[in-house]
């Protein structure tokens, strides 16, 4: 992944300042100031139970009302349960309502000038939350509660809390019309809600935006616990509750690990006291029985990402894990390697499909990888097809698919609509290298394989991380497993994974589900063994009153019912939304929504700001970070040229996507209620994996280059009545795509663009940078008008605008 800038000019950098009066940390430049003031992560562990409230406090430092947008990462496997919004002495509780509704009922709030505030779910892991109608001075708090199981895997429990939501590559040709969001990257047909997960991003050496609270108490609930483990943070323990320092950044996941000791297996029932008969849910939890036999030979088709997120420390761990799968495999099995950007490349003197795995394969394959360098954009679709095409035709053999990468790309539901057709009985193992890893998407991606998700966040993690990848490589010590019961029903399609995985060495398996009748009795487990033997577990059922075993449940089988939906079952829609109202836990088609019935903002005009996000701590920085200067990012994936030329670091997708015209409404298509909303996302280029750009060449014409300006200077003169930092933002993103536009052309020609961009990004104020720009680009541009609708997207005047857009 490679990044387009949206720097701040040298001089702004000296007119940030500290606001006595807005708390600590908060900044504020000539673009205004960030509202997000505070971040709190407080979180219970109950044995493998953690409660958590996330507390998120906005202030408004400006003359007008506030609508702010903050992008934000939760752990994946989390319930999220309620919602509430804290502002002047006055708690307003949220509901959970269908996601259509409950924007409509925010807007309506907001456009009526009540405070209100929205959470909605992008992702599993990634969540987008609105507040609007702050007014000056004032501070809005809002509450998240949630509830998660801690995963646990070799004698010891994970507490993952991810931070800050990393950018992600963004595949697929822009649709027409008004984004539906307000991040950097414009929609797509492979990625249509783009624009809601790539928020602003702050680059290295930005000063703290906020202050950031993690607190973690420990119960062991009669377990026996080791010592806790921190790896990416200093925790300091006080009176038992484990705190992050006074100035760490939301740059990282917060990991906590937990070695334990003294459990085994259960079944336990909690019964639904409010429903009519009998029912309930319960959770089950067996452990795998002790092998020694050998594991049978396999096919193993090995993926390495090598794109350029994958940068720095996480290529050189990236290719020592993948070494290190390749020196697991013996002379029995056979091997691919595919290494990967936006082309596909495979070792030189192999076969062209599996290998036998003997020493000189094995070494060739180490060989390549150690020449995998950190390149290109994150096209993981292609390897992933062409991975389970070659394990297809393996008979008679266990089928395995390790795949090495940062999982930094945001069509995940195109992956896993075109790759769970070709599954069938492939274990999809994923190792996940970052310290903002994509733990959602990895983690989905293995279930859909029945396999394993092994999160690696630093070097000294990677060895550990890799003896149980080696353990596990291999097929399971018990597959086929079936769970029936004895003295109360199961409802079988509520069970909890949709597939179940085999029992791996040091893993056991837990499943959840839904029952009828009185709990009690037997769950009883069967399968078969390496060597062919049936096994057997069986487990008394107990009676529990635990709320949190039904909201994990819920949370399970509505993310089992989301990815068949995103396979292609459209008809699941309603059954996710009643399950979700049902047990109160948020889904994508559903969204807490909190509305103050008291009007504070006459006329419900609002400045809208969108908090930036962290860049990711451990990533290599953008060339542009190292130029003397603090940017603010709009982040976007660079172009993917058709192989075999790797991508230039900046050069327009097509005409089209330059031509694109500015957006001027909002998520969904809905324009701020009186206030302006400059379409930034809309207007900037497509920065992206160009389809067309054969039929241009390498570079565009005079023709075309005089018409992207005379369309630039269009967008200049309709925006000339904005505020001076509107005006600001826009020719900071006017100077970003003349330099992708003029990147590669020499023609002297187009020397006035290229002062220009010299102008733009000096020192010069902006009614000096203003005036340049619209008399450079009128002279350039003569005579020639901006493409008509037949050259380039239709204006967002005429696209259909897409309300539900997370029915993608």
């Amino acid at each position: 992944m490679t990044f387009s800038v949206t720097p701040m000019a040298p001089g702004e950098i000296s007119r940030i300042r500290i606001l006595p009066d807005a708390g600590f940390g908060m900044l504020r430049t000539d673009r205004g100031a960030l509202p997000l003031d505070r971040l709190d992560v407080r979180a219970r562990i109950s044995g493998l139970v953690a409660r958590t409230v996330v507390t998120t406090e906005f202030v408004n430092v400006h003359d007008d009302a506030l609508e702010a947008t903050y992008v934000f990462p939760l752990p994946d496997r989390a319930a999220v349960t309620g919602m509430t919004m804290t502002c002047d002495d006055r708690v307003v509780t949220a509901e959970l309502q269908e996601r259509g509704a409950a924007r409509e009922a925010y807007d309506q709030a907001i456009a009526s000038g009540r405070r209100a505030s929205i959470a909605e779910e992008e992702r599993p892991d990634v969540f987008t939350m609105r507040v609007g109608n702050i007014v000056p001075g004032e501070r809005v708090t809002v509450e998240l509660s949630m509830v998660g199981p801690l995963p646990f895997e070799d004698g010891e429990a994970t507490f993952r809390f991810p931070l800050v939501v990393a950018p992600r590559y963004i595949p697929g040709t822009p649709l027409p019309g008004r984004s539906v969001g307000d991040g950097w990257a414009p929609d797509t047909d492979a990625v249509p809600d783009a624009s809601r997960i790539t928020p602003p991003v702050l680059l290295p050496g930005f000063p703290n935006p906020l202050r950031l609270g993690v607190s973690v108490e420990i119960d062991p609930a009669g377990l026996e616990l080791g010592e806790v483990r921190s790896s990416l943070h200093t925790v300091i323990n006080r009176d038992g509750v484990l705190t992050i320092g006074p100035d760490e950044r939301a740059n990282r996941d917060f990991i906590l690990r937990l070695p334990y000791a003294g459990g085994g297996q259960t079944a336990i029932a909690v019964a639904d006291e409010t429903a009519e008969e009998p029912e309930g849910v319960f959770q089950l939890v067996v452990l795998p029985p002790a092998d020694s036999t050998p594991a049978r030979p396999k096919d193993v088709v090995l993926l390495l990402d090598r794109s350029g997120s994958m940068g720095g420390w996480k290529m050189v761990a990236a290719r020592r894990a993948a070494a290190r799968v390749i020196d697991t495999l013996t002379a029995a099995d056979r091997f691919a390697v595919l290494t990967f950007d936006h082309q596909v490349d495979r070792p030189d003197d192999l076969p062209s499909g599996l290998a036998e795995a003997i020493d000189r394969h094995r070494f060739r394959a180490v060989e390549h990888l150690a020449k995998a360098d950190a390149r290109g954009g994150t096209e993981l679709l292609s390897p992933l097809r062409e991975g389970l095409e070659l394990l297809r035709a393996s008979e008679g053999r266990d089928r395995v698919l390790v795949l090495v990468t940062d999982g930094q790309v945001g069509n995940e539901d195109q992956i896993v609509h075109d790759v769970t057709p070709l599954i069938g009985t492939t274990r999809i193992h994923t190792i996940g290298i970052d310290r903002a890893v994509n733990a959602g998407f990895l983690g989905r991606l293995a279930a859909l394989g029945a396999g394993r998700a092994e999160l690696v966040e630093s070097e000294d993690r990677l060895d550990e991380a890799m003896e149980h990848i080696h353990r596990r490589i291999g097929a399971p010590v018990v597959t086929g497993l079936r769970v029936e019961a004895t003295g109360l029903t199961l409802v079988d399609e509520d069970t909890t994974p949709a597939r179940l995985p085999g029992l791996y060495p040091g893993v056991p398996l837990v499943v959840s589900g839904r029952y009828t009748g009185r709990p009690g009795g037997e769950l009883v487990v069967t399968g078969c063994t390496r060597d062919d033997r049936e096994f057997r577990a069986t487990v008394p059922v107990h009676e529990r009153h635990e709320t949190a075993f039904e909201a994990q449940w819920a949370r399970a089988r509505l993310r089992d019912l989301e990815d068949a939906y995103a396979a292609g079952d459209r008809g699941l829609e309603q059954r996710i939304v009643a399950t979700s109202l049902r047990y109160g836990v948020l889904c994508r088609f559903t969204a807490f929504v909190a509305v103050d019935s008291r009007v504070v903002n006459e006329g419900g005009k609002t400045r809208r700001v969108t908090q930036p996000v962290e860049f990711p701590d451990g990533w290599a920085a953008p060339e542009e970070a190292s130029a003397g200067y603090m940017p603010m990012a709009a982040a976007a994936a660079a172009p993917m040229p058709a192989p075999p030329a790797a991508p230039a670091r900046f050069a327009p997708a097509t005409l089209e996507s330059f031509a694109a015209p500015a957006d001027s409404g909002g998520p969904g298509g809905a324009s701020g209620a009186g206030g302006f909303r400059a379409g930034r996302a809309a207007a900037r280029p497509a920065m992206m994996r160009a389809k067309a750009q054969a039929s241009f060449g390498s570079t565009l014409s005079l023709d075309e280059v005089r018409a992207l300006a005379a369309t630039e200077v269009q967008r200049l003169r309709d925006a000339a009545g904005l505020p001076d930092w509107e005006r600001r933002d826009l020719l900071d993103d006017l100077a970003s795509r003349l330099d992708v536009l003029t990147g590669g052309l020499d023609d002297p020609a187009f020397a006035p663009l290229k002062d220009l961009i010299i102008k733009l990004r000096s020192d010069a104020t902006t009614a000096e940078k203003w005036t340049a720009a619209v008399e450079v680009l009128t002279a350039f541009a003569g005579d020639a008008t901006p493409p008509t609708s037949a050259e380039g997207p239709p204006s967002s005047n005429t696209a259909p605008e897409r309300k539900a857009f997370w029915k993608r």
